[in-house]
């Protein structure tokens, strides 16, 4: 009889979200593999096991908040109305925010360093995903000009839900989702003018 695999993809993931919330509310510092596998309820060896060393775990808590995002951004349904849909990545970004929102202060900040092979933040699958979406608004416009303008929605989201994970947006959930739609909504019409004039 085979024996259990005690390191499975139910561990790997639980160590992840433990090293995140250290590093989201700590710092990278603060993460110990000694300190991570007792909050995640298991050994030292464990996390040297799926790991390898405390650099690549926090290493992986980068790439899978990235990951973890990317599936989120995929997962919006693409239809014929490319304006709905751009706003429904928007929604989408916010989603994923306030869902996990360890991995989203990792992702953008803390300030885990990218691994120096790692892409530039622009052609991250991410980002290629709302250039695209903007490129479909405008399908003449330059690409350089769909980039800048997807890196303007860019700073519009992640400043609004920045704000909002800081406590600094009055109002309950509901309140503040009919915000940052607006705030999308009227900012982010502007910005996309502007590859169509």
């Amino acid at each position: 009889m085979a024996r259990p695999r005690v390191h499975d993809a139910a561990l790997r993931g639980r160590l992840l979200d433990v090293a995140s919330r250290t590093i989201s509310e700590h710092g990278e510092s603060a993460v110990t593999v000694r300190s991570v596998a007792a909050d995640a309820g298991t050994s030292a060896s464990a996390v040297y096991a799926l790991f390898g060393s405390r650099d690549e775990l926090v290493a992986a808590v980068s790439a899978e908040g990235f990951r973890r995002f990317a599936g989120h951004l995929d997962a919006v349904a693409r239809t014929t109305d490319p304006a709905a849909d751009l706003a429904a990545l928007a929604r989408a970004y916010r989603d994923f925010a306030l869902a996990d929102p360890h991995f989203y202060a990792v992702m953008f900040g803390r300030g885990v360093r990218p691994a120096a092979d790692a892409p530039d933040s622009v052609e991250q699958a991410t980002f290629v995903t709302l250039r695209d979406a903007v490129r479909r608004l405008a399908p003449e416009a330059p690409l350089d000009t769909a980039r800048d303008v997807a890196l303007g929605l860019w700073g519009l989201v992640h400043g609004l839900v920045s704000l909002e994970l800081a406590g600094l947006v009055p109002g309950d959930d509901g309140a503040r989702a009919a915000r940052y739609a607006a705030a999308t909504g009227a900012v982010g019409r502007g910005l996309v003018t502007t590859t169509q004039g």
